[in-house]
């Protein structure tokens, strides 16, 4: 079989389904009307809209040329490509699992290898040796799978009009859209492979439309208010961090006309801007230092001669193309800038750029196919800077992404998604910054005025840049207290002080644990749903190598930076709007000699990866009943644990059908007409492998809620030992 029959086998059916005036374009990818209230017509546009964007998303894969390619990183930093082809449709059954559109799992081993798609954060786990990936055929037939639930759904769920925040429905159009995203990634990806490993495909053709790059020059932008109002009655899809009311009065600016040519940014590269150090932030300095770059990464220089590298092949350099860089090379360019010009040269930031939108004559929703470069219409490449003219400018929109100068931050009153919680909020860090306008291959939500999307400096997209001439001041927005209610809660109970002399709970528990492993091995200790940390830190203390593994990241990114050595401020309802700031510290606590024993992972306890094993003692503390699925975790522990280790689960026993079907409450029921308590239903579910090792003890702790309102509770707790061999 030769490499292209073998992308063909690996990559099905769904590809053909373009038409033949498809072949190197792919369908408009408009986000949809939500408000719409003609059933039939909303069912039969999402399962357009589905089939276009899964179809697309699947033809990607094309541009690779062996099955080997699958699982070569491209770069270090991010998963091998395997792991994307698998985890947008993965993403679709936990989040429809979330919204209990449906009520199982498709294929639990793939679900727990695809599931969690971080890339360089210190919880996901990119070490491959953890991975047993499996082969691209088994992950198509997964796909499909997927492919034909959603369909299914879409075509006979109950459909409650119009689709919402709140609606189950969501995670449909949620999956569709960050399939959006991941097309975008891994187009980048794919571009960043060696060219052994691609190729080309009539479905992602470049269009090479070159000419003289023009002269740029700054125009004058008025004065002028700059407002984004979303709320969740809007029509069109958005992320958590669209929503709320902004508006900023922009003082007078300059702006280019067109975005930076490859041609422009070749005087920066020739005065040798790569090697002056006094052009580059200090962030940007230490990327230069670790990638020794001399000019953009896309470009190559071959014995004098540049080309450009696309996603599948390497053509001679379009200069009238825009460059494509990250945010420290973009920096380094306007600082260059300022210097030649005497001027004030810098990023737009995000208010900036939102005021040239207002005044390009573009609309939020525009289908007319020439209004920019953008969702896929003028084929899998960039276009000349003066080719779409928006108003005085060219490129408003679309062509590549554009820097900001400005950090992610939440609007006020920023609110989580409940079935996406980590979207947004690790990024309000101010490390990540904001690009705007989307790119050639930007689809859906990438493709609204409304979307906020940021990167991390260091990262290449189909990204570009502007600059300005500007005295407005770029202010910064830090996020610098948590102010997540449930999350600044948490790390009061892990790390505040105690309340009515009550012990603090995770200590307490350790403690007993402790008491409970006197003689055993001591070796590996798991501590699941470990939340914001305190008892991981505790445990390692006492055991030489500690696992902490939370579903959200929105905890468990507080326990790195508090083992990174770093403070975590959060503030604490006082009364009414007034509110208190506290921090913590490991330097506050004596176990923080012990941090570096404990790896913090994000992971399902009900689904967790295989390499999870061989643990001496795990605790599950308040746990069971807030999980979907309670015995399917309790049945995994033995998978989890050595003979002779033991597990101690304490719970308060609050089962709510918001986090666990009543089906599925291990106790607080009748049966049989008798009263079936939980206690009853742990011992029946791991009598076959474990024995009770105490009499049930109820362990208290004390929640804060406001300075005069607290959560008294008991957990009840108890230790079992595993008795069985697998």
């Amino acid at each position: 079989m030769n490499q292209s029959q073998c992308l063909k086998a690996m990559t099905g059916s769904g590809i053909d389904d373009f038409t033949q005036d498809d072949k190197t374009i792919a369908r408009s990818r408009t986000t949809p009307n939500l408000r719409m209230h003609d059933e039939a017509s909303m069912r039969q546009i999402l399962r357009q809209y589905f089939m276009d964007t899964y179809d697309t998303y699947e033809s990607i894969f094309e541009c690779l040329a062996c099955e080997e390619a699958f699982y070569i990183k491209p770069i270090a930093l991010r998963h091998p490509l395997i792991f994307y082809y698998g985890h947008t449709a993965t993403f679709f059954i936990n989040k429809l699992l979330l919204t209990k559109m449906i009520d199982h799992r498709v294929n639990e081993k793939i679900e727990s290898i695809f599931a969690v798609g971080v890339d360089e954060m210190g919880w996901d786990d990119l070490n491959e040796t953890n991975y047993a990936w499996p082969s691209v055929a088994e992950v198509k037939a997964y796909r499909d799978q997927v492919r034909r639930l959603v369909l299914n759904l879409i075509d006979h769920a109950p459909l409650t009009l119009p689709i919402d925040w709140h609606n189950p429905w969501w995670a449909i159009i949620m999956g569709i859209e960050h399939e959006h995203i991941h097309l975008e990634t891994s187009s980048v990806l794919i571009r960043q492979h060696a060219l052994k490993y691609v190729q080309s495909s009539p479905h992602w053709v470049p269009r090479i439309n070159t000419g003289t790059a023009p002269t740029n020059q700054l125009i004058e932008v008025a004065q002028g208010v700059v407002s984004t109002h979303k709320t969740k009655q809007d029509a069109l899809y958005g992320w958590d961090n669209e929503y709320g009311h902004h508006e900023k009065n922009i003082g007078a600016f300059s702006a280019s006309q067109y975005l930076v040519s490859n041609q422009e940014f070749l005087a920066f590269v020739l005065q040798h801007g790569y090697k002056k150090p006094e052009y580059w932030e200090s962030e940007g300095q230490a990327w230069l230092a670790f990638t020794q770059a001399e000019h953009p990464v896309f470009w190559i220089n071959q014995s004098g001669t540049w080309y450009l590298r696309l996603m599948t092949e390497e053509v001679p350099l379009p200069w009238d193309w825009p460059v494509e860089v990250n945010y420290h090379e973009a920096k380094a360019f306007c600082n260059w800038k300022s210097a030649q010009t005497g001027k004030t040269i810098r990023l737009p930031t995000e208010d900036e750029w939102n005021r040239l939108y207002a005044l390009s004559g573009l609309a939020e929703v525009d289908d007319v196919k020439d209004a920019a470069n953008i969702k896929l219409s003028y084929g899998a490449s960039s276009s000349p800077v003066n080719q779409f003219q928006h108003g005085a400018f060219y490129d408003v929109q679309g062509n590549v992404w554009q820097w900001t100068e400005t950090a992610i931050f939440p609007y006020e009153k920023f609110e989580v998604h409940p079935i996406y919680d980590d979207f947004t909020a690790p990024t309000f860090d101010e490390k990540h910054n904001i690009m705007k306008g989307g790119s050639w291959i930007s689809s859906g939500n990438e493709a609204l005025f409304s979307s906020r999307y940021a990167f991390r400096r260091h990262f290449f997209q189909h990204a570009g840049f502007r600059y300005v001439m500007s005295d407005n001041q770029v202010e910064s927005n830090p996020s610098v207290y948590e102010t997540d209610q449930s999350v600044a809660q948490y790390l009061d109970f892990h790390y505040g002080k105690p309340h009515f002399d009550v012990q603090n709970f995770p200590a307490a528990l350790v403690q007993i644990a402790v008491n409970a492993m006197a003689g055993k091995p001591t070796a590996k200790a798991l501590d699941i749903g470990c939340a914001t940390g305190r008892a991981s830190f505790e445990l390692a203390r006492h055991f030489d190598a500690v696992t902490g593994i939370d579903y959200s990241t929105r905890f468990i990114r507080h326990s790195i930076e508090l083992q990174n050595g770093h403070s975590v401020r959060y503030t604490l309802p006082d009364e009414g709007s007034l509110v208190l700031y506290e921090d913590c510290n490991l330097n506050d606590f004596d176990f923080f000699e012990f941090k570096d024993r404990v790896q913090f992972f994000q992971g399902d306890a009900c689904n967790l990866k295989q390499n999870f094993k061989d643990f001496d003692f795990i605790l599950a503390a308040n746990l069971i009943d807030r999980l979907s699925d309670p015995q399917a975790f309790l049945l995994s522990l033995k998978n989890l644990l050595k003979v002779g280790g033991v597990v101690l689960i304490a719970s308060p026993y609050v089962w709510l059908e918001e986090f666990t079907p009543r089906e599925k409450w291990l106790g607080g029921f009748k049966k049989d007409g008798e009263s079936f308590k939980t206690l009853d239903g742990l011992k029946n579910i791991l009598a076959d492998d474990f024995k009770l090792l105490n009499d049930p003890v109820d362990v208290p702790f004390v929640i804060r809620e406001t300075s005069r309102r607290f959560q008294h509770t008991l957990s009840q707790v108890t230790l079992w030992q595993r008795t069985d061999s697998v």
